[in-house]
């Protein structure tokens, strides 16, 4: 463990800023995201390079489909998250402590150079990459330095003040925008202008950025609700690549069915009447 970022002293207590939970935590006690804990009166990051994934995957797998097409990535996931999605297809290392191996910095950033020439970088994904800020942004000062790509697959849930940080680092982001409206992303346990922000900014730093919205019935399957999706984020820009992706029963929803692939087919049809590259997934 090393000491986390983002912090402040609360009496016998600390409180972590990385993200709008702002956790107050009483030593020994762990964050919402599982990641950060009070380790007496220090807020320490707990999963500091504790992988517990990691694969050569294409980029269009993350999906990113207008940033190096036809190349690799090196992917490396931790385990925790800060939001609490019933569907969650990851959730053996995101809602629990799952096995892991430590992966340092200078070792995750040497086996990036040495998997071959058509790998670009390391993306940091699987589970919700922002809540290690530290392990992120250690790796990607040795990653820059190689000439690499910095890539996450990420919720955007995170805190002003860090998101600051971490996009000075990062080439490529492609950010889930879970629904359009603050209820759903209460049920969530998120904040939906957490994320909006999280968008905007990144598109306005100059990292290049797609998103990727899961088709959950009863969540994000409402037409009129995707028209409001597709209509801010063109206003951020219209050329933002747009995933719509078809939702497979996973977690606590195992037992609903899957979304008919004619309702992805047509929220598909409804941004594209707003956006300029539009793509369905899991179809």
């Amino acid at each position: 463990m090393i000491a986390a970022r983002f912090q402040t002293q609360e009496q016998e207590k600390v409180r972590c800023l990385l993200c709008p939970h702002h956790c107050l935590l009483a030593d020994g006690a762990v964050g919402r995201c599982l990641a950060r804990r009070n380790h007496q009166g220090t807020l320490m990051a707990e999963s500091y390079g504790q992988l517990t994934s990691l694969a050569l995957d294409p980029i269009e797998k993350k999906p990113l489909y207008h940033f190096h097409p036809g190349s690799r990535i090196l992917s490396a996931g931790s385990y925790g998250c800060n939001l609490s999605c019933a569907f969650c297809q990851n959730h053996t290392i995101s809602r629990q402590r799952a096995e892991s191996r430590f992966v340092p910095p200078e070792e995750l950033a040497a086996l990036s150079q040495s998997v071959g020439h058509q790998n670009i970088g390391v993306a940091f994904t699987y589970n919700e990459p922002l809540i290690a800020p530290e392990y992120l942004l250690d790796c990607a000062a040795l990653l820059r330095r190689q000439h690499q790509k910095v890539v996450l697959v990420t919720n955007g849930f995170i805190c002003p003040g860090p998101l600051e940080e971490v996009l000075s680092v990062v080439d490529a982001l492609n950010i889930d925008l879970k629904c359009f409206s603050q209820e759903g992303y209460r049920r969530l346990g998120g904040e939906l202008e957490t994320v909006l922000h999280t968008i905007r900014r990144s598109v306005e730093a100059g990292c290049h950025v797609e998103v990727t919205c899961l088709i959950v019935p009863g969540l994000s399957d409402n037409p009129d609700e995707m028209e409001r999706m597709a209509a801010w984020l063109a206003g951020v820009s219209p050329s933002i690549p747009f995933h719509v992706s078809r939702f497979f029963p996973r977690y606590k929803m195992s037992d609903a069915l899957p979304t008919p692939v004619e309702t992805v087919y047509a929220l598909a049809e409804v941004a594209r009447g707003y956006l300029r590259h539009v793509y369905t997934g899991n179809c």
